[in-house]
C-alpha cells in the first residue's frame, strides 16, 4: 500500500539526499564565540550514524524513545536525524525546563535515553536518576559531533540506518506544545508528517538548492523542524544555525552567515526591530515567513532591514504544514494570508459549531491523521477525540482552537484564540489586535493585553507594557493619549502596567495565565 511504502519516509528523504549530494553543503553553525562551522551532507551523514550506533550501545531500538534537553546545535540536528533514520521517537523539550517538568516527561513518555547538556546535567540527572534511564552529555558545541578525536560520537560501529525497515507511520517525534493556558500536550508526528511537510513547504517557499534557511529559533520547535531544516533537506539547501538568538546581532550575522531565508515570530522581529543598531547592514533576503500579529509600522520597518516583504503564515505543530499564507507578490500584515493548496478548512461557530460566513469562526482543519495532520496527541485518546471530527474513515476535521476571519478578497484575518477575543460593553474585541498596536506606541518595545472584569463593560483590556527604554518609560498619560488617537473605545485599555519584560515560552509566546502576578512599576485605573 501507497502508506506503508517505506521510499515516502523521512529516512528515505535524508538517505536519498546524502546519496544524491554528498558534498553539497548542509549545515553552517556558529558558536556562541562568533566561530563558524560547516559540514557537507556527506560529512554530516557520518556524524547522524555515529549517533545512531551511541542509541544502539544504550538499547534503544526501534519505536523507542530518545529524550533530548538542548540548545540549537550541531548535535540537536544529529540526533533527529538519528533517530529518523533508525527507527528510534525523537522526543525534544525546552532546555529551559525544571527538574520538575523534565520528570515530569520521562513519567510520560518512559525514553530508553536521556540526553542533555553539561551545563544542565545536575537537574537532569536529578530528574532522571530516580527513574532508571541512561544519559548522556554533550557540550553543544561542534566538538560533540567530532567522527574523532575522543569526542562522545567518535568512532562507534554503525548500528545502520537502513530506511527500508522504517514505514510511513512509523512514529518519528513527539513534541510538546506551548502549554501557554494549560499542561502542554504531546504531539505524535510519523515519518510520513515529516515526509509531506518537506515537501509542501519547499513548494510554498519556492525553495532551490542554493538557498539558506537562517535557523534562530528553538530547534525543539515545530517552526525550525517544519518550515525549515525539513524541506531544505528535500531540495539539497543548506540551513545556518546560531548557538543563540540575539536580536542586536541578528541583522549582522545573517549577511556574515550568508542567508537567503529566514522564519520567525513577531515577538523577535520586534525585538529585532528594536536593538538592532543604526550601523547594521542592508540585507537582501528572498523570503522571510512570520507568525503571529505584528503591526503596520513594525512590518514596514522590518521590511526595510530584511530586503523583502515578509509573508505572514498560520500553522500549529498538530498542522503540520502551514494551513494559511501570504503570498509572494503584494504580501498583506494584517492577512494570515489564502488556504495553501493541499489544505481545506472551515470556519464555524464557536457556539453552534455550523458553518459560518461573515463573522468571526473557529478554522478546522480536514486531513488524514498521520499524513498531513497530527497522528494524535500522547497517550491521550481524550484528548484525541475532541480534537478529532470525523469525515469518513480516513479523513477527520481537526479544530484548532483559533478565530479567523474572512475578508472580502478571501484571505483570512487572524483574531485570537477563542479565548482572546472578550465583548465590551457588547462589542468583540480581540486582544491580539491591541497588542500589535499597543506595541507600535512611542516608547514601547512590545506588550500584552489581557481581560479585567467591569461592572458597567462586563469586561475591559488592560495592558502590561516594556518600555523600550527602562530609565525613561513612556507616561500612563501619554499612553493614554495614544490610546485615544489610535484604537477605538472599546479596545483602549483601562488599565496601563509597565513591567520589565513579558512572561515567555521559549518561542516567544506570552505566558498569560502568569501576566497578573507580573509586578506593576505604575499603573493606572
Amino acid at each position: 500500500m501507497q502508506q506503508d511504502m517505506a521510499q515516502d519516509t523521512f529516512a528515505a528523504l535524508w538517505n536519498d539526499r546524502v546519496t544524491a549530494t554528498p558534498d553539497r553543503q548542509f549545515l553552517v553553525f556558529q558558536d556562541v564565540n562568533g566561530t563558524v562551522t560547516e559540514w557537507s551532507y556527506g560529512e554530516f551523514d557520518l556524524v547522524v550514524a555515529n549517533a545512531r550506533a551511541l542509541f544502539a550501545r544504550h538499547g534503544v531500538g526501534h519505536g523507542q524513545a530518545v529524550h533530548v534537553v538542548l540548545k540549537n546545535s550541531p548535535i540537536f540536528v544529529a540526533l533527529w536525524l538519528a533517530c529518523a533514520t533508525s527507527g528510534s521517537v525523537f522526543v525534544p523539550v525546552d532546555p529551559g525546563s525544571s527538574e520538575q517538568d523534565l520528570g515530569r516527561q520521562i513519567d510520560r513518555i518512559k525514553p530508553t535515553l536521556g540526553i542533555c547538556s553539561l551545563a544542565g546535567q545536575s537537574t537532569y540527572e536529578a530528574a532522571a536518576s530516580a527513574r532508571g534511564i541512561n544519559v548522556v552529555c554533550f557540550t553543544e558545541t561542534p566538538d560533540d559531533v567530532a567522527v574523532s578525536g575522543g569526542a562522545v560520537l567518535a568512532d562507534l560501529p554503525d548500528a545502520g540506518g537502513e530506511s527500508g525497515a522504517i514505514r510511513r507511520r512509523d512514529r518519528l517525534a513527539v513534541m510538546f506544545t506551548s502549554g501557554t493556558t494549560s499542561q502542554p500536550k504531546g504531539v505524535v508526528l510519523t515519518q510520513a508528517n515529516y515526509h509531506t511537510v518537506a515537501e509542501q513547504m519547499a513548494a510554498l517557499a519556492e525553495l532551490r538548492e542554493d538557498h539558506r534557511w537562517y535557523v534562530t529559533l528553538p530547534l525543539f520547535h515545530a517552526n525550525a523542524q517544519y518550515y525549515c531544516i525539513s524541506p531544505a533537506i528535500l531540495v539539497g539547501a543548506s540551513i545556518a544555525i546560531t548557538a543563540a538568538f540575539s536580536a542586536s546581532r541578528w541583522i549582522a550575522e545573517a549577511q556574515k552567515l550568508g542567508v537567503t531565508h529566514a522564519s520567525l515570530f513577531a515577538a523577535p522581529i520586534r525585538m529585532i526591530l528594536g536593538r538592532t543598531p543604526h550601523d547594521a547592514p542592508q540585507l537582501a533576503l528572498e523570503h522571510v515567513w512570520f507568525a503571529q500579529n505584528l503591526g503596520g509600522e513594525h512590518y514596514t520597518a522590518f521590511e526595510k532591514l530584511v530586503g523583502v516583504a515578509p509573508r505572514q503564515i498560520y500553522g500549529m505543530t498538530e498542522t503540520v504544514t502551514v494551513v494559511t499564507a501570504n503570498p509572494v507578490l503584494a504580501p498583506r500584515p494584517d492577512r494570515i494570508g489564502s488556504v495553501v493548496p493541499g489544505k481545506r478548512i472551515r470556519v464555524t461557530d464557536p457556539e453552534t459549531g455550523a458553518e459560518c460566513s461573515g463573522s468571526p469562526g473557529v478554522l478546522e482543519v480536514a486531513g488524514i491523521p498521520g499524513e498531513d495532520l497530527f497522528l494524535e496527541y500522547f497517550e491521550d485518546s481524550e484528548k484525541t477525540s475532541l480534537a478529532f471530527d470525523a469525515r469518513s474513515d480516513r479523513d477527520v476535521w481537526f479544530s484548532t482552537g483559533d478565530l479567523v476571519e474572512v475578508c472580502d478578497d478571501g484571505a483570512l484575518r487572524f483574531i485570537g484564540r477563542t479565548d482572546d477575543v472578550i465583548k465590551v460593553a457588547g462589542e468583540n474585541v480581540s486582544l491580539s489586535d491591541i497588542e500589535a498596536a499597543v506595541a507600535q506606541a512611542p516608547g514601547v518595545l512590545e506588550a500584552a493585553v489581557l481581560s479585567q472584569p467591569d461592572p458597567i463593560r462586563d469586561v475591559v483590556p488592560v495592558a502590561y507594557v516594556v518600555p523600550k527604554d527602562a530609565g525613561d518609560p513612556p507616561s500612563i498619560a501619554a499612553l493614554d493619549d495614544w490610546a485615544v488617537e489610535n484604537l477605538v473605545p472599546s479596545a483602549r485599555p483601562h488599565a496601563w502596567h509597565l513591567i520589565a519584560e513579558l512572561p515567555r515560552t521559549s518561542v516567544g509566546k506570552v505566558k498569560r495565565f502568569v501576566m497578573r502576578d507580573a509586578p506593576a512599576a505604575e499603573h493606572r485605573e
